[in-house]
């Protein structure tokens, strides 16, 4: 395929398919201010010397400050710094108004927050089509085993988890007789029945809606709100607005949306019948689920859930 064939958009939604962690790269700009960017595009080079990349856009307004510095940190984003990535990667002024922060090599900024950090001296800078790629010497890292890192996949935030096939089924009891505590463990739970019904319904909704798990969420949350702005509704779907509007292009290629302007989205016709068999099909599978319990049961479990996410929110 030449390059003259490519889709922009297309290929940015096929490049999606492939998860990458999310970091925030940080450094100080020729005037001594803190920069910094969010970015999914780091990666290892090498290991003696020990080298890692990452590429900046050339129309980032921060590409100077990156492309001249002689230090800059890598700061791997954890699962609960949803609200960093999407801040580092606004274009306000002050994005480090809110961020807790100390100096680090040559002054660029570390975030107090991190799966990992990588504090790099600038090894090398190439060309790379629309973007500068910047290559570092690690100088010093460090990283928290217990923080489990924050993922973006298909132009959505998401988090790592253990796949079913890299686990056995957990026997009812430990070889002393007691029982295995995962078993009743509230996390395992929730876990392990938000995947196995995930599971059996995104296939069933591809099939019959013809819509993926990102598209699901965007209507389920549009049949209620027909018309909203994209900041609202990359909030409502914990997507951040960059990937949001990547979907929504797509939805409005499937005409199952349309923009009223620029930071507006409205259901048309089309998607409200979608959304409108999506959500009966979701419902009739959570009933076949719940089946299995009693109508007080089946009450109970959602209080109690609502409860839960109250005090945790």
């Amino acid at each position: 395929m030449s390059q003259t064939e490519f889709d922009a958009k297309d290929f940015r939604r096929s490049l999606s398919q492939f998860p990458t962690g999310v970091t925030v790269i940080t450094t100080l700009d020729a005037d001594g201010n803190p920069v910094g960017v969010t970015a999914s595009s780091f990666n290892s080079v090498s290991m003696d010397p020990a080298l890692v990349l990452w590429s900046i856009d050339k129309g980032a307004h921060s590409l100077s400050a990156f492309e001249n510095a002689e230090y800059f940190a890598v700061n791997v984003l954890n699962r609960d710094q949803v609200s960093t990535s999407n801040n580092f990667a606004s274009r306000g002024e002050d994005k480090f108004a809110n961020a807790k922060y100390s100096s680090g090599l040559g002054g660029a900024p570390v975030l107090d927050d991190y799966a990992a950090q990588f504090e790099c001296k600038t090894w090398a800078v190439y060309e790379g089509g629309d973007h500068l790629i910047l290559v570092g010497q690690v100088e010093q890292y460090r990283y928290n085993d217990a923080a489990e890192p924050l993922v973006f996949a298909r132009g959505s935030y998401a988090v790592s988890a253990q796949h079913p096939e890299m686990t056995n089924k957990p026997s009812a009891t430990t070889e002393n007789g007691e029982g295995d505590f995962v078993q009743d463990y509230l996390l395992y739970l929730l876990r392990a029945t938000y995947q196995n019904f995930s599971n059996q319904l995104y296939p069933r909704l591809q099939e019959e809606c013809g819509i993926t798990p990102e598209e699901w969420r965007i209507l389920a949350r549009m049949i209620g709100n027909p018309v909203i702005a994209t900041h609202q509704l990359s909030e409502m779907v914990m997507q951040p607005e960059v990937g949001l509007k990547i979907t929504a292009d797509h939805m409005v290629g499937k005409g199952m949306v349309s923009y009223s302007n620029d930071n507006t989205l409205q259901i048309t016709e089309k998607g409200s019948e979608i959304a409108a068999k999506m959500q009966q099909l979701a419902l009739k599978e959570e009933a076949e689920l719940l089946s299995h319990l009693s109508d007080d049961q089946k009450v109970a479990l959602k209080d109690n859930l609502k409860s839960l996410l109250e005090k945790l929110n």
